[in-house]
């Protein structure tokens, strides 16, 4: 365990036990994440693909979504859309983890719901931050 990593343990005050779905295709970046977000105490469950991402949130009620916005089969946005027409899954918070780098699609994923966007590659320090303070401030 590198220095950097025991900081980032006691710099934060990590909401372990809290639920986050992973929604990313790529499977390196996907196992990576996964193993990151578990290694802080997160409960987990990661998807390679968009077409169980409602039945997911049903059954594994998660605290924070993280979604890449380019699936093999469906839409990011799409997604986002979708759950803003579901009023159970509004005050779930999304952050966008997404290779799309303008800012017309970071506008847009933030007009459609989602908190914040990381462009990958992402700095896995900042993300963390970032998810603690999602929940942080949905915990309230």
């Amino acid at each position: 365990m590198t220095p950097r990593l025991l900081k980032i343990e006691h710099q934060f005050q990590l909401h372990q036990s809290k639920k986050i779905l992973l929604i990313e295709d790529n499977d390196v970046n996907r196992i990576l994440l996964n193993d990151y977000l578990k290694y802080f105490g997160y409960d987990v469950e990661s998807l390679s693909e968009g077409s169980t991402f409602f039945l997911t949130i049903e059954q594994f009620q998660p605290n924070l979504i993280l979604l890449d916005l380019k699936l093999p089969d469906i839409d990011g946005y799409l997604l986002l859309e979708k759950m803003q027409n579901k009023s159970d899954y509004l005050n779930i918070p999304v952050i966008i983890v997404s290779a799309f780098a303008f800012k017309a699609d970071q506008k847009r994923a933030i007009d459609l719901g989602a908190c914040r966007y990381f462009v990958k590659p992402v700095n896995l320090i900042d993300l963390i931050q970032a998810i603690e303070e999602e929940l942080a401030l949905n915990s309230k």
